[in-house]
């Protein structure tokens, strides 16, 4: 029985230089695969290096909405460059954020426009980031068909949800679907076609309820989060294990192409 994270910043600041250990502790939890987005240029150096380092890590890199504010247009630039090596299995993570009110609308845009059409060039997934901006994203994944790829901490509608479906995405649940009190999102968890769903962590960010207030997350619970799925479906961890895993595979080929 084996998992796959399918959004972890192992490189974040949080863990230090930790990350040996992370790996560790995450493969003897069964978790076997990890996908680490990188977030803006600053990052994707150490993203490659880590997906170096690690055998069970795989690399994407993007520009981050949140990131937008401070990019340039040569950063797209640099960012074909690191999409054009074989060890990418998507772009990401990108998309939109619209729950900070501060953040250049337009400019997010700009990027995330740019940042498809690099996925169409290269026949990349992307990793989305869809904070309240589901249905502008929706627009312009219409406008600029890929290939597909994750819904990160999908957290929509049951509508919004089938239209990415429907325009070959998978929806990424993570440690918020631990929490009772995330009615809506568990009732998607639970009614969702199997098919759809892969699992993340996010971490070192989205903690599960499981641990204190404050704590990281870690790759190596996701076997834990992915516990809850199972109970929520009425089926056993191995039968969620082996179901998510192939709907990552199908989603993400370049992944099990490398492990």
């Amino acid at each position: 029985m084996s998992f796959i994270d399918t959004h972890c910043h192992l490189d974040a600041a949080e863990f230090g230089d930790t990350q040996a250990g992370l790996v560790r502790a995450a493969a003897a939890a069964g978790v076997s695969r990890i996908v680490i987005p990188a977030v803006e240029r600053a990052n994707f150096d150490r993203v490659q290096a880590l997906g170096e380092r690690f055998p069970h890590c795989a690399p994407a890199y993007g520009i981050h909405p949140m990131y937008t504010d401070d990019a340039q247009p040569d950063d797209l630039s640099l960012l074909r460059d690191y999409l054009a090596q074989p060890s990418t299995v998507a772009v990401g993570e990108i998309g939109l954020d619209f729950f900070v009110d501060h953040y250049d609308r337009a400019r997010q845009e700009y990027f995330f426009v740019a940042q498809l059409k690099l996925a169409q060039e290269y026949d990349l997934p992307v990793l989305l980031h869809v904070r309240r901006a589901v249905d502008v994203i929706l627009k312009h994944l219409r406008q600029h068909k890929v290939r597909g790829g994750i819904a990160h901490a999908f957290n929509g509608s049951r509508q919004q949800a089938d239209e990415f479906i429907k325009l070959g995405f998978k929806l990424g649940f993570g440690g918020a679907m631990t929490y009772a009190r995330a009615t809506r999102l568990r009732e998607l968890a639970a009614t969702l076609p199997l098919d759809s769903i892969v699992l993340e962590t996010d971490a070192p960010d989205i903690p599960p309820d499981f641990l204190e207030r404050g704590a990281p997350n870690k790759p190596e619970y996701l076997p834990r989060i992915a516990q809850t799925l199972a109970t929520l479906r009425s089926l056993s961890i191995e039968e969620i294990a082996r179901i998510t895993s192939v709907n990552v595979s199908s989603v993400l080929p370049r992944l099990s192409a490398t492990s």
